[in-house]
């Protein structure tokens, strides 16, 4: 086996169009993301159509820029990764068709690597000691999961959400304060300059037992609190509903995450995803870990968001067991997270 293994990976699964070279998994030689949020800010959400569109336009020119910034030939590069699901699966299309017509062209092997995973294995690149087995919380736009890393490629999902996934709920609760789109980005900010004890929204536990997420009656209650503040002509103070409504998510996040480590009794906690770059759900994380002297360990807000040195990251552990795709390789947008 080589020294050196070099992956060309490439997702777009969603409206980033991401590329990248990665090197033995953990060492990024390029990391280029072209987003399209300011497209979509118009319409307040990802126009499926409009990104596959977008993804067909840019995507060359972002894996010439990779492979530009990493500096490599073709003939160092490896092997060629790309997202499969989950995802849209227009877009997800036209990353798995691309990647396949360059791993047929330049005769490298094809990798196929979940989205999810890819989240997950965003931590080893930059926490260069950290291995499995450990619990990582991945939230984001589309999925809110508990997960039980036992090995690399190896994952038990503890809990999920059965309704909105926390990014969605930020999105949702962020459009009926007028906030704008992504919400995520912009809830974090008003909650900054809110009191987070001033609304007492509820916390969805579930049950005891469970691991399981719920944010649907969360957001309903933030709605159901403008809409009846509307009726009584009462003033709404939008910094102190972003930031009761931030603290009712991460309060449960967190609490979950912690009970997740305590079960597995586990050194490691980390943090993964979108909605992992949530300044207060990072500082509550952080503080918990502490006190139970769990090593909590993230992702920097770029490698949060969708990217392909995640990929890339995951698709060399792919690589060392010689699991590759081929010809057939397929998107599939509902992809589950396994073994």
């Amino acid at each position: 086996m080589k020294d050196k293994v070099k992956i060309l990976a490439i997702e777009s699964s969603c409206d980033e169009t991401a590329a990248a070279v990665v090197e033995n998994g953990r060492n990024v030689l390029s990391n280029v993301i072209l987003s399209q949020i300011e497209i979509h800010k118009e319409f307040g959400g990802v126009v499926p159509e409009v990104a596959s569109r977008k993804h067909i336009e840019n995507i060359n020119d972002v894996v010439e820029k990779a492979l530009k910034d990493a500096n490599v030939k073709l003939e160092e590069i490896d092997a060629v990764a790309v997202t499969y699901g989950p995802g849209l699966v227009g877009a997800l299309l036209v990353g798995i068709n691309f990647a396949k017509g360059l791993a047929y062209g330049w005769k490298k092997p094809l990798i196929a690597v979940n989205h999810i995973e890819g989240h997950i294995n965003s931590n080893y690149i930059e926490n260069k000691n950290l291995q499995p087995p450990f619990v990582c919380l991945v939230a984001s736009g589309g999925h809110t999961h508990l997960v039980y890393v036992e090995d690399y490629g190896k994952y038990e999902v503890l809990g999920v959400t059965r309704d909105d996934a926390a990014g969605e709920a930020f999105d949702k609760v962020a459009r009926a304060l007028g906030l704008g789109y992504p919400g995520g980005p912009l809830i974090d900010k008003a909650a900054k300059a809110g009191n987070k004890k001033a609304i007492k929204f509820p916390r969805a536990i579930i049950d005891d037992e469970s691991l399981d997420f719920s944010f649907s009656g969360l957001k309903s209650a933030v709605l159901n609190y403008l809409h009846n503040s509307q009726q009584k002509n009462e003033k709404v103070i939008i910094e102190d509903v972003a930031a009761s409504f931030q603290e009712a998510v991460v309060e449960v996040l967190v609490m979950k995450t912690i009970k997740a480590a305590k079960q597995k009794n586990l050194k490691y906690v980390a943090l993964a995803g979108g909605v992992a770059s949530n300044s207060r759900l990072r500082e509550k994380l952080q503080e918990e870990c502490h006190k139970y002297n769990y090593e909590f360990v993230k992702p920097s807000s770029i490698l949060c968001t969708d990217n392909a040195a995640m990929i890339g990251c995951a698709a060399y552990y792919k690589y060392m067991k010689n699991l590759f795709a081929d010809g057939s390789l397929n998107a599939i947008p509902n992809l589950e997270l396994a073994n």
